[in-house]
């Protein structure tokens, strides 16, 4: 489809500030084609090789904000069977005794409902891709793709299920699966994992020069234990078996010492941080400011529905800053710039977007539309704090996935019945002991 916006606020990201532009944005088929005032239209069609674009819509912004929209980069999205139903637990208590017996109770066509329902979540906190790692990935992978929706995987591979050899096939599979399907290589983490099995990860990394991602460093006890393991944290052992040599990542990286920071900064990987999974276990909180003045590219994501509960980028941001601000009592440690920079082109470069960072012409237009005309953003004293601070998803108005309006004023456009969506959901859960 074609679509014009304008009327418009514009957010740019340059290198890692932002601007405010005010115009159009013209989308054409699944790439924004152009941004700006809209007074230059003639060399403009000059440039797009043709007398005129036909407008499938023209939409009036009213002033509001178009923006990049946020990345997921961290998430088990089926696990939307169980919210609240695994709550105020310590995490290996709450992994071990309530998650795992009852995951072994899914089966593949739960996940597609399962992961339609997160979806539609996502829509509505303006996030137009995540970055899951969870069971039966062909039923993710055709919930997403069915839906419209942006979807890089990963590999839960650990003692309990998978082989080295499965992780190959999906990586393989996946990355040809869809213009909207991605796959990156990694494994649930090391405290579930045999050495064997980790070094069978590394061999895939070294074979396709590929990055990996593995939940790292979530709690002090895994730290510890793999300290007493192997002498020395999660991080340092992904080094020394070569798995980090071709970029990547950690999800959580909350117990990080120097050396483990100095590896990330080294490798020019990711740390992806969870503030809301991670107070809610009472995990730790990540050292963000630390990560962020050594120059980590950091990323934020939602976590599994089950260990947070909801799935909003708004809470996420607010968290971010707000408790790296208190683990180092300083009010002033980190910008909401750079809070947003991480929800946005930060999540991008780890889920390896780089399509989609940004609103450029040339790039995918997954972009969304934020209502400024709504109490919690007036007066508009900084724009892009406001997002941060004071943001919610009541102010997403629109959520656009390569090219698709998929959520706009309260209402899906992802060819499914929501109402079904909800009804298996529930039936999944009524079903399992």
């Amino acid at each position: 489809m074609n679509i014009r916006f304008y009327n418009a606020k514009i957010l740019r990201i340059k290198d890692k500030s932002f601007e405010v532009q005010e115009g159009e944005l013209w989308v054409k088929g699944n790439e924004i084609c152009y941004i700006g005032d809209g007074s230059d239209q003639e060399k403009i069609y000059q440039a797009l090789e043709m007398p005129v674009i036909l407008w499938d819509r023209e939409i009036d912004a009213k002033g509001n904000l178009l923006m990049p929209g946020f990345k997921n980069a961290h998430t088990h999205s089926g696990m939307t069977f169980l919210r609240s139903l695994a709550d105020d637990l310590p995490l290996q208590e709450w992994l071990f005794e309530k998650v795992f017996p009852k995951e072994g109770q899914l089966v593949a066509e739960d996940l597609y409902w399962l992961t339609a329902l997160a979806n539609l979540e996502y829509l509505t906190s303006g996030i137009t891709a995540q970055f899951d790692m969870y069971y039966f990935q062909d039923q993710v992978a055709k919930a997403c793709v069915d839906m419209g929706f942006r979807v890089v995987q990963t590999s839960g591979l650990n003692n309990f299920g998978g082989t080295v050899e499965e992780l190959e096939e999906k990586y393989l599979k996946f990355n040809g699966y869809h213009e909207l399907s991605s796959y990156i290589l990694g494994f649930h983490a090391e405290y579930t994992t045999s050495k064997e099995l980790m070094e069978g990860v590394a061999g895939l990394v070294q074979k396709y020069k590929a990055p990996m991602f593995v939940h790292n460093s979530e709690t002090k006890l895994e730290t510890d234990e793999c300290r007493q393991r192997y002498g020395m944290s999660p991080t340092q052992l992904f080094e020394q078996m070569g798995m980090y040599e071709f970029g990547g990542g950690g999800y959580h990286c909350v117990w990080f010492d120097e050396q483990d920071i100095d590896i990330f900064a080294k490798r020019g990987l990711s740390a992806v941080t969870n503030p809301g999974s991670n107070a809610k276990l009472a995990s730790g909180i990540a050292p963000i400011n630390q990560m962020l003045q050594r120059g980590v590219n950091l990323a934020i994501g939602t976590d599994g529905p089950a260990s947070n509960n909801c799935l909003d980028m708004f809470k996420e941001m607010f968290l971010v800053s707000s408790l790296a601000k208190l683990k180092d009592m300083d009010a002033a440690v980190l910008d909401a710039n750079d809070v947003l920079y991480m929800a946005t082109a930060g999540g991008a470069k780890a889920m390896g977007l780089s399509q989609c960072d940004r609103l450029e012409v040339g790039k995918k237009a997954d972009l969304i539309l934020i209502d400024l005309q709504q109490p919690n953003m007036q007066p508009v004293n900084n724009l892009t704090k406001n997002l941060v601070y004071s943001g919610s998803k009541q102010n997403v108005k629109l959520t656009m996935i390569n090219g698709v309006i998929l959520y706009e004023n309260q209402c899906f456009h992802v060819n499914m019945d929501i109402d079904e969506i909800y009804q298996k959901a529930n039936q999944i859960v009524a079903r399992m002991n």
